[in-house]
């Protein structure tokens, strides 16, 4: 029975060397978990076992742990912290659009999408200030 194959623009490709590149994919996560799955288990074995009461305490930068575990944390130290994770990360788009808006050829359209990701952050923004986030009491 002859090969399956693949026809493309270039030429006709055997199914069996395209696949072959995804063997050499699956062959390395293989190797990635066996690497993970040795290393756990050679920690596991190795490591000395000797529970004791100063070890089973709870360690808080060198301090005895005093009254219960639960602490109150204000929830608009995550928040800020949310906001600045996503405004930082949409502005690392900012840098490969600059290089393409540079480019010929492509200066208003790159133009346009970039007013219309700024939109779409101001419109974030925007929704945070009405809800009160960035307000600081």
């Amino acid at each position: 029975m002859p090969e399956p194959t693949v026809v493309t623009a270039t030429g006709t490709v055997v199914a069996a060397d395209y696949f072959q590149s995804y063997s050499v994919v699956g062959l390395l996560v293989v190797v990635g978990v066996l690497f993970v799955a040795v290393a756990f288990g050679a920690g596991r074995l190795l490591r000395p076992v000797v529970p004791t009461p100063e070890k089973l305490l709870t360690y808080e930068c060198g301090v005895d742990p005093v009254g219960e575990g639960w602490a109150h944390t204000q929830v608009r130290y995550y928040v800020y912290a949310f906001l600045y994770v996503i405004f930082a990360v949409d502005s690392i788009f900012l840098f490969p659009w600059a290089t393409v808006f540079a480019a010929p050829g492509y200066g208003a359209s790159t133009l346009v999408e970039m007013f219309i990701f700024l939109g779409f952050l101001a419109v974030g923004l925007l929704y945070a200030y009405k809800k009160g986030v960035l307000t600081w009491t």
